[in-house]
């Protein structure tokens, strides 16, 4: 089958009112003013409620084409236990006889048969493909993204970082990453490009040896920055403030993230005088929050839950404050879930784990307390106390950016087929995805 090669580049919640701003205002986002000037663009929506408002929904709404209420995956990594009859675009595409590859698609099941490569996203326990490079991609992700608030990082891993980048060696992009590790000190917001710029340069590297029909690349970087420091964007600067010890006031990750990006974005408007076809993708976007909100993590999830007694079978680190719990029997997950309600912050009296999910043989938490925690401060148990539970965690930011329903995606211009009318559901990126593909 004689196809053009597609690749889907889903920046994830990037605000392309943002970026119109911007990129009207400074000429080094000459990628962006590219997209936004000469590609057809799709206005998207997605859930209406709050709190099914959030990426590994949508994600898997555009994945599968079906609304949430269809699909029914709530929680990150929750794609894992979903039937076989829940058919991902991937699937579909391989079907149509299409190699297909993807790096880190977020909430996305590996069920590929012969996959050009499959590195799956650092929360969602499925396997990649069958390389031993993907196998150590896979672990050095998970580890790094999991453990990035106490800033650890194992020797394995550091290993697998120099062999992902050896491997995939390009002399700008590589020059950029390092550029972006060097200012980490002086910029820590760099810390997630650092893994964006990583995971684009793999990609790049993979998808020229393998030529796949279809690819697919997600970044994060841009709804992290956004989520932590959007009030510090030139859009924002008068309506809120982030505190100085957190951020300096003239500092401006938004558009540092926008340069990163426009930098990636640049390498693959190269492909498409090449006969390549993209297609760009937010999935959801963000505008700046409207209260000031702490997020913090635990460091060590198995350490605290045996200080609060708990024993568990295994606990897995999800997406910041949240964490998935497996025991032997729903007793033990009942207990378990009894006693992480009862935990409240003894100076305020405030709630510590909000939002506690039971589940079959397991729960699923989320650290919900919203204000400062000082290394003293104590959580009152059921059972006691637990004493300078301030060490236990690792502040990860104040909450600076909001989901908002509104999406955006871009094809490339040689596209002839009408689009949908928008906005449309984000599902139908499903839908055109196949189209793209196939035509």
């Amino acid at each position: 089958m004689s196809v053009k090669p597609l690749i889907v580049i889903q920046l994830n919640e990037v605000n392309f009112d943002v970026v119109r701003h911007y990129a009207g205002k400074y000429d080094d986002l000459p990628a962006f003013k590219s997209l936004l000037n000469d590609f057809r663009a799709l206005e998207t929506f997605g859930e209406q409620r709050y709190e099914e408002l959030e990426p590994w929904i949508q994600w898997v709404s555009a994945q599968t084409g079906k609304t949430y209420a269809e699909h029914g995956v709530f929680r990150l990594g929750d794609v894992v236990n979903t039937p076989d009859s829940l058919v991902q675009i991937f699937e579909v595409l391989e079907s149509k006889g299409l190699r297909v590859g993807a790096i880190s698609p977020m909430n996305a099941r590996n069920r590929l048969q012969r996959p050009a490569y499959f590195v799956p996203d650092p929360w969602t326990d499925t396997p990649s493909d069958g390389s031993g490079f993907s196998r150590r991609l896979t672990e050095m992700l998970r580890q790094t993204v999991n453990d990035n608030a106490s800033g650890r990082i194992t020797k394995r891993s550091l290993f697998t970082l120099a062999e992902a980048v050896l491997r995939s060696f390009h002399f700008r992009g590589t020059t950029d990453l390092l550029r972006l590790i060097r200012g980490t000190r002086r910029k820590p917001w760099t810390k997630s490009l650092i893994l964006d710029q990583l995971i684009h340069l793999v990609h790049r590297s993979l998808w020229r040896r393998a030529r796949p029909d279809v690819s697919f690349v997600f970044l994060n970087a841009g709804a992290h920055i956004q989520h932590h420091y959007f009030f510090n964007a030139e859009i924002d600067r008068k309506s809120s403030a982030n505190p100085a010890w957190y951020i300096a006031p003239e500092a401006d990750p938004v558009r540092d993230m926008l340069k990163v990006y426009d930098r990636i974005l640049g390498d693959y408007l190269a492909l498409t005088r090449q006969g390549v076809r993209l297609m760009v993708a937010t999935g959801l976007t963000q505008v700046p929050y409207d209260r000031v909100k702490y997020y913090y993590r635990l460091k060590e999830h198995a350490r605290f839950l045996s200080l609060a007694g708990i024993s568990c079978q295994r606990v897995l680190p999800r997406m910041t404050r949240d964490f998935e719990v497996f025991f032997d029997d729903n007793a033990q997950a009942q207990a378990a879930a009894e006693a992480l309600g009862a935990m409240r912050m003894e100076r305020t009296g405030a709630v510590v784990f909000g939002e506690i999910e039971l589940r079959e043989r397991g729960l699923f938490a989320t650290l919900t307390y919203p204000d400062e925690i000082t290394p003293d401060d104590a959580i009152v148990t059921a059972n006691g106390r637990i004493e300078r539970f301030g060490e236990l965690v690792a502040f990860v930011a104040i909450k600076n950016g909001m989901h908002s329903t509104r999406g955006f995606a871009f094809v490339s211009p040689d596209v002839q087929e009408a689009l949908p009318a928008p906005p449309v559901h984000v599902a139908e990126l499903f839908n055109l995805t196949q189209r793209l593909s196939m035509s």
